[in-house]
Protein backbone atom coordinates (compact mmCIF):
# COMPACT_ATOMS: atom_id res chain seq x y z
CA UNK A 1 0.00 0.00 0.00
CA UNK A 2 1.39 3.58 -0.71
CA UNK A 3 -0.25 6.77 0.26
CA UNK A 4 -1.31 9.49 -2.12
CA UNK A 5 -0.16 12.42 0.75
CA UNK A 6 1.72 11.72 4.39
CA UNK A 7 1.73 14.91 6.16
CA UNK A 8 5.20 14.35 8.79
CA UNK A 9 3.74 16.09 12.11
CA UNK A 10 7.14 17.40 13.05
CA UNK A 11 8.70 21.26 13.32
CA UNK A 12 11.71 19.84 13.76
CA UNK A 13 13.32 19.91 10.92
CA UNK A 14 16.29 17.77 11.31
CA UNK A 15 13.50 14.60 12.29
CA UNK A 16 11.21 15.63 9.04
CA UNK A 17 14.45 15.05 6.84
CA UNK A 18 15.25 11.53 8.49
CA UNK A 19 11.84 11.01 8.18
CA UNK A 20 11.79 11.39 4.07
CA UNK A 21 14.28 9.11 4.01
CA UNK A 22 12.87 6.16 6.23
CA UNK A 23 9.73 6.14 5.29
CA UNK A 24 10.68 6.28 1.34
CA UNK A 25 8.48 5.34 -0.99
CA UNK A 26 5.48 4.76 1.25
CA UNK A 27 3.64 7.89 0.12
CA UNK A 28 4.50 9.78 -3.27
CA UNK A 29 4.21 13.41 -1.61
CA UNK A 30 5.92 13.86 1.76
CA UNK A 31 4.93 16.65 3.80
CA UNK A 32 6.36 19.05 6.33
CA UNK A 33 3.93 20.25 8.42
CA UNK A 34 4.58 23.44 9.42
CA UNK A 35 4.63 24.18 5.30
CA UNK A 36 1.26 23.51 5.28
CA UNK A 37 -0.06 24.94 8.24
CA UNK A 38 0.53 26.46 11.55
CA UNK A 39 -0.85 23.81 14.66
CA UNK A 40 0.26 23.71 18.24
CA UNK A 41 -0.47 20.68 20.18
CA UNK A 42 0.37 20.04 23.99
CA UNK A 43 2.28 16.93 24.30
CA UNK A 44 0.08 16.22 27.52
CA UNK A 45 0.30 12.37 28.04
CA UNK A 46 1.99 10.35 30.25
CA UNK A 47 3.79 8.28 27.28
CA UNK A 48 5.72 8.46 23.95
CA UNK A 49 2.48 6.90 22.38
CA UNK A 50 -0.35 9.33 23.68
CA UNK A 51 2.25 12.14 22.93
CA UNK A 52 2.47 10.80 19.30
CA UNK A 53 -1.07 9.84 18.99
CA UNK A 54 -2.22 13.99 20.26
CA UNK A 55 -0.06 14.67 17.42
CA UNK A 56 -0.98 12.61 15.11
CA UNK A 57 -4.67 12.73 15.35
CA UNK A 58 -4.75 16.51 15.77
CA UNK A 59 -2.58 16.90 12.20
CA UNK A 60 -5.04 14.59 10.59
CA UNK A 61 -8.02 16.64 11.46
CA UNK A 62 -6.75 19.76 10.78
CA UNK A 63 -5.83 18.49 7.11
CA UNK A 64 -7.90 15.57 6.24
CA UNK A 65 -4.65 13.64 5.31
CA UNK A 66 -2.80 11.24 6.53
CA UNK A 67 -0.31 12.34 9.24
CA UNK A 68 2.58 10.42 10.52
CA UNK A 69 3.69 11.73 14.18
CA UNK A 70 6.16 10.56 16.71
CA UNK A 71 7.20 11.56 20.04
CA UNK A 72 10.48 10.21 20.82
CA UNK A 73 13.43 10.70 24.00
CA UNK A 74 16.16 9.17 25.11
CA UNK A 75 16.57 6.87 28.28
CA UNK A 76 19.50 6.62 30.23
CA UNK A 77 19.90 3.55 33.06
CA UNK A 78 21.72 5.98 35.65
CA UNK A 79 19.58 8.39 35.77
CA UNK A 80 16.58 5.71 36.06
CA UNK A 81 15.26 6.59 33.01
CA UNK A 82 16.01 10.67 32.82
CA UNK A 83 15.36 12.49 30.55
CA UNK A 84 12.84 10.52 29.00
CA UNK A 85 9.48 12.23 28.11
CA UNK A 86 11.59 15.21 28.69
CA UNK A 87 14.45 14.58 26.31
CA UNK A 88 13.55 17.90 24.08
CA UNK A 89 12.81 19.79 27.28
CA UNK A 90 14.73 19.25 30.00
CA UNK A 91 16.42 22.60 29.86
CA UNK A 92 15.93 25.66 28.13
CA UNK A 93 18.09 26.44 25.45
CA UNK A 94 19.68 24.46 22.11
CA UNK A 95 20.75 20.94 21.54
CA UNK A 96 24.23 21.89 22.73
CA UNK A 97 22.73 22.75 26.30
CA UNK A 98 20.64 19.61 26.56
CA UNK A 99 23.79 17.72 25.71
CA UNK A 100 25.96 19.07 27.90
CA UNK A 101 23.14 18.93 31.20
CA UNK A 102 22.84 15.24 30.61
CA UNK A 103 26.80 15.02 30.63
CA UNK A 104 26.70 17.03 34.07
CA UNK A 105 24.94 14.40 35.62
CA UNK A 106 26.98 11.59 33.99
CA UNK A 107 29.98 13.03 35.28
CA UNK A 108 31.88 9.93 36.98
CA UNK A 109 29.42 7.43 36.35
CA UNK A 110 30.37 3.93 34.90
CA UNK A 111 27.13 2.96 33.65
CA UNK A 112 26.12 4.38 30.55
CA UNK A 113 23.89 2.37 29.21
CA UNK A 114 21.22 4.05 27.26
CA UNK A 115 18.16 3.35 25.04
CA UNK A 116 16.69 5.98 22.47
CA UNK A 117 12.91 5.02 22.22
CA UNK A 118 10.69 6.20 19.68
CA UNK A 119 6.47 5.98 18.78
CA UNK A 120 5.12 6.35 15.92
CA UNK A 121 1.12 7.50 15.26
CA UNK A 122 0.19 7.11 11.60
CA UNK A 123 -3.24 8.40 11.66
CA UNK A 124 -5.67 7.41 8.78
CA UNK A 125 -8.32 10.60 9.01
CA UNK A 126 -11.71 8.94 10.29
CA UNK A 127 -10.34 5.90 9.71
CA UNK A 128 -8.06 4.98 12.32
CA UNK A 129 -4.18 5.16 14.70
CA UNK A 130 -1.51 3.03 14.21
CA UNK A 131 1.00 3.43 17.23
CA UNK A 132 4.13 1.28 17.32
CA UNK A 133 7.44 1.36 19.29
CA UNK A 134 11.00 1.29 18.38
CA UNK A 135 14.22 1.48 19.76
CA UNK A 136 18.10 1.98 19.83
CA UNK A 137 19.99 0.31 22.14
CA UNK A 138 23.62 1.68 23.19
CA UNK A 139 25.55 4.11 25.69
CA UNK A 140 26.82 7.62 26.28
CA UNK A 141 30.29 8.92 24.98
CA UNK A 142 32.31 11.11 27.72
CA UNK A 143 32.04 13.52 25.38
CA UNK A 144 30.16 15.03 21.96
CA UNK A 145 31.72 13.69 18.84
CA UNK A 146 30.64 14.37 15.07
CA UNK A 147 28.45 17.43 13.18
CA UNK A 148 25.81 15.46 12.05
CA UNK A 149 22.32 15.06 13.57
CA UNK A 150 20.52 16.72 16.15
CA UNK A 151 19.47 16.77 19.97
CA UNK A 152 21.50 13.54 21.83
CA UNK A 153 23.34 12.10 18.46
CA UNK A 154 26.75 13.45 19.17
CA UNK A 155 26.85 11.38 22.81
CA UNK A 156 24.98 8.25 21.70
CA UNK A 157 26.93 5.55 20.64
CA UNK A 158 24.71 2.55 19.20
CA UNK A 159 25.71 -0.73 20.16
CA UNK A 160 28.01 -2.54 17.71
CA UNK A 161 29.66 0.28 16.91
CA UNK A 162 32.38 2.70 18.01
CA UNK A 163 31.46 5.88 16.84
CA UNK A 164 28.60 8.16 17.75
CA UNK A 165 25.06 8.84 15.73
CA UNK A 166 26.45 12.32 15.18
CA UNK A 167 29.89 10.59 13.54
CA UNK A 168 27.68 7.68 11.75
CA UNK A 169 26.47 9.68 9.64
CA UNK A 170 22.54 9.83 8.37
CA UNK A 171 22.29 6.44 6.51
CA UNK A 172 24.05 4.75 8.67
CA UNK A 173 21.76 5.91 11.81
CA UNK A 174 18.88 5.44 9.68
CA UNK A 175 19.15 2.07 8.94
CA UNK A 176 19.39 0.98 12.86
CA UNK A 177 17.65 4.40 14.67
CA UNK A 178 14.23 3.96 17.28
CA UNK A 179 12.35 5.70 14.53
CA UNK A 180 13.57 3.30 11.37
CA UNK A 181 12.25 -0.11 14.13
CA UNK A 182 9.23 2.07 14.90
CA UNK A 183 8.68 2.22 11.39
CA UNK A 184 9.29 -0.54 10.14
CA UNK A 185 6.44 -2.21 12.40
CA UNK A 186 3.86 -0.43 10.54
CA UNK A 187 5.24 -0.70 7.11
CA UNK A 188 4.95 -4.62 7.93
CA UNK A 189 1.38 -4.07 9.14
CA UNK A 190 0.81 -2.66 6.04
CA UNK A 191 2.36 -5.74 3.84
CA UNK A 192 0.18 -8.23 5.96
Amino acid sequence: MKFDRLIIATSNEGKFSEFREIVGDFARDIVFAPEIATLVVEESGSCYAENAMLKARAWAKESGVVCLADDSGLEVEALGGAPGLLSARVVPGQDGDRVMWLLSRLEGVYNRRARFVAALALCVPEEYTLITEGYCYGSIADSPHGGEGFGYDPVFIPDGYSLTFAELGVHTKNSISHRTDSFRKIYAHFMR
